[in-house]
C-alpha cells in the first residue's frame, strides 16, 4: 500500500528535495497535500507532476490564479489550512514552511500524521511544548530533519542521558568566515546569500552568515533534546561534512558525517534508514582532512546570546521574531549587515522585554502575543536608528 504524504512548504529547498526523493520512488507514495505561498510556476509544476489531493496556496492573489487555472482538475485548491478537516490520516508529513507561519499548520498536521519530519526551526523554538504534547496524545512520531538535529538524534540512539558529557553543533562559518571584521559593514545581501557549502533559501543563508542559524539550532536542540545548556557548544567546521559530535563520559567521541546535501537526512527519515542513498545522489566526498575550531565572538556577536537563552522562558520566541524582521530588512537593503545583531541586542534591553519574556508559551495566543511585541518593537528600533 502506498504511503500517504504531505509537504508543508513544498516549493522551498526542503520541499523540492523531498519531492525529488518521492519522484524517484513514485510507486511508494500517494501525495495527499502540498502547500506553498506564492511561487506560481513551481506550484503549477507540482500540481501537474504530483497530482496532490489538496494544494494550499496562502498568498490570496496567487491562490485565485491557481484556482482558475486548475478549476477542472482533481486537485482541490485551498487558501487556508483551516479547511483540512476532510483530510484523512497521513503517514508522513514534512513541515518546512519558513518562519512562525509554519507553527499553526504544523500543529494541525501533528493531529493527522503518523510521522512528522520537522524542518521548521521556528515551530520548535516557539511551540515545542504544544507540538510535543499533541504528538504524545496522538501517538505521532517526531523526527527532526535539520542535518544537525537529525545527527544528534542518530548519535543518541541506544545511549542514556547520563552517558553524555558534551554535544557539539557544527557550523560552516558561512561566506564570511575569513573576511576581516572591519569589512563586515560593507557586506551586501547578494554576498550574504552565497553559502559556500549548502544550497538554501535567502533567509537561512543570511542566518548562516551571522551565525544566528546556530543560535536558533541550539534553541531547537534544547527543546528536542533537553540537556543542560552548558552541555552544548557551537564549533566551526568549514567542510560541512560532520553535522554533530557527541563526547561521552566513557572517553569515546562519536560524530556523524554525510554530504552537505539535505537528501541524506530527509531520505533517511522517510525510509527509516532502510534504503540505498545511491538511488538518490551519486556524488560523494572522499573522507579528507577535517577542521574544527571555536568561533570568533568578535566576528559573530550572535554567540553572546547563548547565556541569555536561559534568562526567561520566552526569550527564544523574542529572539526568533526579531531576527526574522531584521534579516528581512537587511535583504531589502534597509539596514546594514552589522545592524542585525546591534538591533537585536537593543531589543533585549527594552523596558518591556521582561514583561513579554516571562509569558508561558503553552497557548498559541500567548506565542503570537510575544511574537507580535517583538516584531513591532524591533521595527521601532530600526526606525529610530539609521545605522
Amino acid at each position: 500500500m502506498k504511503k500517504k504524504i504531505a509537504i508543508l512548504g513544498s516549493t522551498g529547498s526542503i520541499g523540492t528535495t523531498s519531492l525529488n526523493i518521492i519522484k524517484k520512488k513514485n510507486n511508494l507514495f500517494d501525495v495527499q497535500l502540498l502547500s506553498a505561498n506564492k511561487n506560481y510556476k513551481s506550484i503549477c509544476d507540482q500540481i501537474i507532476k504530483f497530482k496532490p489531493k489538496y494544494f494550499v496556496v496562502t498568498n490570496n492573489f496567487i491562490f485565485l490564479k491557481i484556482k482558475k487555472k486548475f478549476k477542472n482538475k482533481k486537485t482541490k485548491i485551498l487558501n487556508s489550512y483551516d479547511n483540512l478537516s476532510l483530510l484523512k490520516k497521513i503517514d508522513i508529513t514534512i513541515t518546512s514552511i519558513p518562519g512562525i507561519a509554519g507553527l499553526k499548520p504544523t500543529i494541525s498536521l501533528v493531529k493527522k500524521s503518523k510521522k512528522i519530519l520537522l524542518a521548521n526551526k521556528e515551530s520548535v523554538i516557539c511551540g515545542w511544548q504544544i507540538i510535543n504534547n499533541l504528538a504524545k496524545k496522538y501517538k505521532t512520531k517526531i523526527v527532526p530533519i535539520d542535518s544537525e538535529h537529525f545527527s544528534i538524534m542518530k548519535l543518541l540512539e541506544n545511549h542514556n542521558k547520563n552517558e553524555i558529557e558534551k554535544i557539539y553543533i557544527t557550523a560552516s562559518g558561512g561566506p564570511f568566515l575569513n573576511l576581516p571584521k572591519n569589512k563586515f559593514k560593507n557586506i551586501k545581501p547578494k554576498d550574504a546569500i552565497k553559502h559556500p557549502k549548502w544550497s538554501m533559501g535567502k533567509k537561512i543563508s543570511v542566518d548562516s552568515s551571522t551565525l544566528m542559524n546556530k543560535i536558533l539550532e541550539l534553541i531547537e536542540a534544547l527543546k528536542i533534546f533537553p540537556f543542560e545548556l552548558k552541555k552544548y557548544q557551537i564549533i566551526i567546521h568549514p567542510q560541512s561534512l560532520v553535522h554533530a559530535i557527541i563526547r561521552f563520559k566513557s572517553g569515546i567521541t562519536k560524530f556523524l558525517y554525510h554530504e552537505p546535501d539535505m537528501t541524506v537526512p530527509i531520505s533517511n527519515a522517510i525510509f527509516d534508514s532502510k534504503f540505498d542513498i545511491n538511488n538518490f545522489i551519486k556524488k560523494k566526498n572522499k573522507i579528507k582532512n577535517l577542521e574544527f575550531f571555536e568561533p570568533d565572538e568578535r566576528k559573530f556577536p550572535a554567540l553572546k546570546l547563548i547565556p541569555k537563552l536561559n534568562n526567561y522562558i520566552s526569550t527564544p520566541i523574542i529572539i526568533n521574531a526579531a531576527n526574522e524582521i531584521l534579516v528581512d530588512h537587511f535583504l531589502k537593503k534597509k539596514i546594514r549587515f552589522t545592524s542585525i545583531l546591534k538591533h537585536l541586542f537593543s531589543l533585549l534591553k527594552d523596558k518591556n522585554y521582561k514583561k513579554y519574556a516571562i509569558y508561558n508559551p503553552t497557548k498559541l495566543g500567548n506565542i503570537y502575543l510575544i511574537d507580535q511585541w517583538s516584531r513591532l518593537t524591533t521595527l521601532k528600533i530600526i526606525n529610530k536608528n539609521k545605522y
